[in-house]
């Protein structure tokens, strides 16, 4: 029987980086003369990658050529201030750590970029426990589309009945349904009422649930 490979998302997920994320869009917003948005309104943009979430904050009147160099400042201002106010979420690290001690291969899937979500996973301590991590730039598309859970399962050799998504959002349950795998939803994180509309096939409201889930 192959191992459990449990792909998580990783905003709204494992960490709150609600703060920072706000911080570095209003900071974007700034940088081209626009006034802040409110908090609540730039986390429900999050969860498709920086691209899309840079667009919305621009808005849909914004020119291509003003989005691109809004990004890249994005990009630029997030990465030396990623950790500023992020933190774990309760219960996370032991979680990880129960799951690895089973046997379990554990892998990011996100729509964040790549290279930022291995700097916060270092600052955490959190990378060597992991499979793989790959982000929103690691493959041609980003979640919902499956290129990134068939990628691990090929990696990892495990079959799709043995691998479970876990994340925040629709997007994460509408891959894991993409791809054939099982699906966790967990209500601590940024979008949970998108989880309505696309209901995961076990919802939990701390991460230790899943991990008693998996015990049964």
């Amino acid at each position: 029987m192959s191992p459990l490979l449990l792909i998580f998302d990783l905003d709204g997920t494992l960490i709150d980086s609600r703060l920072d994320l706000a911080h570095a869009v209003n900071a974007t917003r700034r940088h081209t003369g626009r006034p802040d948005l409110d908090h609540p309104t730039i986390f429900s943009y999050v969860g498709n990658g920086a691209p899309v979430l840079v667009r919305r904050s621009l808005g849909p009147e914004a020119p291509q050529e003003e989005v691109d160099a809004a990004l890249a400042f994005f990009l630029d201002y997030y990465r030396h201030h990623a950790v500023d106010y992020t933190e774990l979420y309760p219960g996370v690290r032991e979680s990880l750590q129960q799951l690895g001690d089973s046997g379990a291969k554990l892998a990011i899937l996100t729509n964040k970029p790549v290279g930022i979500s291995r700097l916060i996973l270092d600052h955490f301590g959190l990378s060597a426990s992991l499979f793989r991590i790959y982000g929103g730039n690691s493959f041609e598309q980003k979640k919902p589309d499956p290129i990134g859970i068939h990628t691990l399962l090929d990696e990892s050799g495990t079959s799709r009945e043995n691998t479970w998504m876990i994340g925040d959002s629709s997007v994460d349950i509408e891959t894991a349904r993409n791809a054939g795998v099982a699906s966790c939803g967990i209500t601590w994180g940024f979008q949970p009422e998108s989880l309505q509309l696309v209901p995961p096939d076990v919802l939990v409201d701390r991460l230790d649930q899943f991990v008693e889930y998996l015990k049964r």
